[in-house]
């Protein structure tokens, strides 16, 4: 059989000249022979199409056994002008053929396709609906191809609501909904607004939608809208933006309760939580006036670089008045409109025209958010820019904030603060993203920096600016241009910026976003391009966060080093794991034996050496030591590089150490990490807090296995602390440079602090959550359950904070100072935290 797999991802309508319809998808086949698509009428006749093949890395490794077709296995059939096929033919049919069998890929009659393709001419979505101290709040988009119609909005009655909707451009849905550009590019479809409760009668209100092919009404009751923003309404919307596939694989993943928790993980931080802690933490009004008094030895100038582009006149004020107000008045406002419509620069000039520190300048064309924003550079005479979207305001003391931390590091060339979500009535708040410092990884994953940057001018201009190229990513791009340059980078981890998240914003629907996702792609490829490798960057689905395969550049030997004492059937199973799964060629497997009793376990080991040329065991003499035996079997291995292993582990992941080789083999990195997995799929291991329970902890354990934790770091390739060394590759050279384990930490915190004595030496440790094992913890030697073990852990965690009580004062830089100790859960850090394990252990 030729043609062994067949999956249609989508089957949609495009309104380009005369409509189209797309066919998206991946074919496997077991044969050599060329796949085609044929296109036919009812009469078996040929019709015009056009066939793209496309690669799909993410099949080839769901699937292995497809590996070897990856650039082939990805297909897009698009079928033009079907308008006119709805009135001169019957039924239209797609096959796929290969090697004399054919596969009906689509079939529908005439009167079918057109009723479809008519029904979508209204497309919708409602990014926020929901009622909150009286208020109505709606935001989302509605696109109707036949015009710019706007929905009525009525009381169930049918009598029309006193609310304008404020309108907006949004580009973005051109390309995700297959739109004509030239035709569709500047259509306001983006709506939002807030109206009292009060005025509405009854108890709802109607959305009606209507052009000459199809009408829509959407009925919200007030209960409803009530209800949607509780927090069990909040979880329900979740639910609704998922599809019914994805849900019940999540549930067949990890359970009911696992799912509900995994929904609950979605949500940044309980935002009524966060909405206290907010008030406690902003700069008090006596604050703000002791600010405006104090005086720096280095007072430089910043230049605010901001893009205008048809912004809604309040929230332009907004953001005006927020920076007119800061407690630092060093600065001037650098301001680019590439506005269709005069308003932007009248209400500028009407409102602020006496403000010489407010300059605008109204652009010829419109160029792009790239081009735009580099118009405003170039306006800038300050020594650093400060980057703000056109409808964001900042807190009072943000540039306070910036001149105190550039006194202190005056050499710094990039600061960011931390940032939250506002709506369009800018009295709510929520999502706040506390943020680590400086992680170089976690960047290139996501752009964690984002608002509120300051980057020095020269640098901006060495890095060479905004590209166009990279429009809907382009803060990202330029960030990796920029680190490219400097290491010098700081972070303030305050709130100082609110980005708002309403319908014309980026912060707004996500879903849509497909040409800002390709444009990120682009950015990181290229950022490892110029840094001297070959990535592969995968899009994970979560909005704008990617994965990456750093190419190897040679196959190095890996020593894949396991302690071992009796265990067999534990033992076996992650031997077995290694040899069938493993996809990399060049590695060995080191047991090192420590007093082993029973006699199967060396029959084993007999077995196994005679079986595989790469399978040894080297044995150490003495009491259980974790670092001595580890150390031994170090000085036994023959490869370049090393990887400690449980033997209580199961491999997951076929490409774990081509993917962990990638970015060990980088010369700033000395270790990486990988996540691990308790039997029943919960997250054990995927990363090392500093400071978590008073010493050090594991983040975000007992998390859902496809949960993607806080700010998505269950998800992001990341710097951090420490990884477990119950799967860590290092680099040998590295591990012999600092001395190997400490032996003085004989079963704990050993592998916590050989990673900390590497960030010593300036080197980075990898978190890579795409390399997936199980780990059946603490099978070979136990719980600390007796007082003996429990003492022994007592005096290694005194020890392991004599020796880091530096840093554990300081925190651990890639963790906020903002987020609790108590547990590795992410919740906003309280007062006067005593984590339960240290109460537990030491009473206190």
């Amino acid at each position: 059989m030729s043609i062994t797999k067949l999956v249609i991802d989508q089957k949609k309508y495009g309104w380009d000249s005369g409509g189209c319809l797309i066919l998206e998808g991946w074919k496997a086949v077991d044969s050599e022979e060329q796949t085609d698509f044929q296109v036919m009428d009812e009469n078996g006749a040929a019709l015009a199409a056009k066939y793209e093949i496309r690669p799909r890395p993410d099949v080839a490794r769901r699937y292995p056994k497809y590996a070897h077709q990856q650039d082939q296995l990805g297909f897009r059939l698009v079928v033009p002008k079907i308008e006119p096929f709805f009135t001169e033919h019957q039924r239209l049919t797609v096959l796929l053929t290969s090697a004399g069998q054919s596969r009906t890929v689509f079939s529908k009659t005439a009167e079918e396709m057109k009723r479809d393709y008519y029904e979508t001419s209204i497309r919708y979505f409602f990014d926020v609906c929901g009622c909150l101290e009286g208020m109505i709040t709606f935001q989302g988009w509605i696109v109707d191809i036949t015009g710019e119609c706007f929905p009525q909005i009525t009381d169930e009655d049918g009598n029309a609501l006193p609310v304008q909707p404020e309108r907006s451009i949004r580009r973005d849905l051109v390309d995700a909904l297959e739109l004509d550009r030239e035709r569709y590019e500047d259509h306001a479809w983006g709506f939002s607004f807030t109206m009292p409760l009060a005025d509405v009668r009854g108890s709802g209100l109607l959305f009606q939608m209507k052009n000459p092919y199809t009408e829509k009404k959407l009925h919200f009751s007030l209960n409803r809208l009530k209800w949607m923003s509780t927090r069990a309404g909040k979880f329900q919307t979740l639910l609704t933006r998922m599809t019914p596939g994805r849900i019940q694989n999540e549930i067949r993943e990890f359970g009911a309760m696992g799912f509900v928790t995994h929904m609950l993980h979605a949500g940044m931080l309980s935002d009524v939580r966060y909405e206290t802690w907010r008030r406690e933490h902003s700069a008090k009004k006596a604050q703000l006036r002791r600010q405006r008094k104090e005086r720096f030895s280095y007072e430089p100038v910043f230049s605010f670089v901001i893009p205008l582009y048809n912004t809604p006149e309040q929230y332009l004020k907004e953001l005006l008045d927020s920076i007119l107000s800061q407690t630092y008045q060093q600065f001037e406002v650098c301001l680019a409109d590439g506005s269709t419509r005069p308003d932007t620069s009248e209400l500028v000039a009407k409102t602020y025209g006496e403000e010489d520190r407010i300059r605008l300048q109204r652009l010829k064309r419109n160029g792009g958010i790239s081009e735009n924003t580099n118009a405003a550079i170039r306006m800038a005479k300050g020594e650093f820019l400060v980057f703000a979207d056109h409808d964001d305001f900042l807190e009072p003391d943000a540039l306070y904030e910036l001149v105190r931390l550039l006194n202190e590091k005056p050499d710094l060339d990039i600061i960011y603060t931390d940032e939250d979500l506002t709506d369009e009535t800018s009295k709510h708040f929520s999502s706040p993203r506390f943020k680590p410092d400086f992680n170089p990884d976690f960047l290139r994953s996501i752009n964690y920096i984002c608002h509120l940057t300051m980057v020095r001018k020269s640098l901006a201009y060495e890095a060479g600016l905004l590209r166009k190229q990279c429009d809907g990513a382009q803060d990202h791009d330029f960030l990796l241009r920029c680190i490219e340059q400097t290491d010098r980078v700081g972070h303030i981890p305050k709130v100082l910026y609110h980005w708002r998240a309403y319908s014309g914003s980026t912060a707004g629907n996500q879903d849509s976003k497909q040409y800002a996702i390709d444009a990120g792609k682009l950015a990181v490829s290229e950022h490892y391009v110029r840094l001297g490798y070959q990535a592969d960057v995968e899009y994970t689905g979560i909005f704008i966060l990617y994965k990456m395969m750093l190419r190897l550049k040679e196959n190095p030997l890996v020593t894949i080093l396991i302690p071992n004492k009796d265990m067999r059937e534990t033992l076996d199973q992650c031997i077995r794991s290694i040899f069938e799964k493993t996809d990399y060629p060049n590695y060995e497997i080191l047991i090192v034996e420590n007093n082993s009793e029973e006699a199967d376990t060396f029959a084993y080991y007999e077995t196994m050496q005679q079986e595989h040329e790469n399978f040894r065991v080297v044995t150490y003499k003495g009491a259980f030591n974790y670092s001595a035996i580890n150390n031994l079997g170090v000085r036994h291995a023959r490869g370049e590089y090393v990887l400690f292993l449980n033997n209580d582990t199961e491999v997951i992941s076929p490409f774990w150490i081509r993917e962990m080789l990638g970015f060990c083999q980088r010369e700033d990195t000395a270790a990486v990490g990988a996540k691990l997995y308790y039997p029943d799929d919960q997250v054990q291991h995927a990363g090392v807090v500093i400071g978590l329970g008073n010493f050090a902890g594991h983040v975000l354990s007992s998390s859902p296995r496809h949960a993607d934790g806080y700010f998505g770091r269950l998800r992001a390739i990341q710097d951090i602390s420490a990884v477990t060394a119950a799967c860590m590759l290092v680099k040998r050279q590295v591990f012999e440079e600092i001395g190997g384990f400490d032996e003085d930490f004989v079963v704990s915190l050993n592998d916590v602090d050989l990673c900390l004595r590497m960030r010593e030496k300036g080197y980075l440790i990898v978190m890579d959550p795409n390399v997936e094992l199980y780990h059946y913890e603490s099978k070979s030697r136990g719980y600390e359950n007796t007082p003996e073990k429990q003492e022994r852990f007592k005096q290694e965690i005194l020890r392991f904070r004599e020796r880091w009580k530096e840093l554990l004062d300081r925190g651990d830089p890639y963790y906020s100072p903002n987020l609790t100790i108590m547990d590795g859960n992410c919740g906003i850090r309280q007062k006067n935290e005593v984590p339960e394990v240290w109460r537990q252990l030491f009473g206190e």
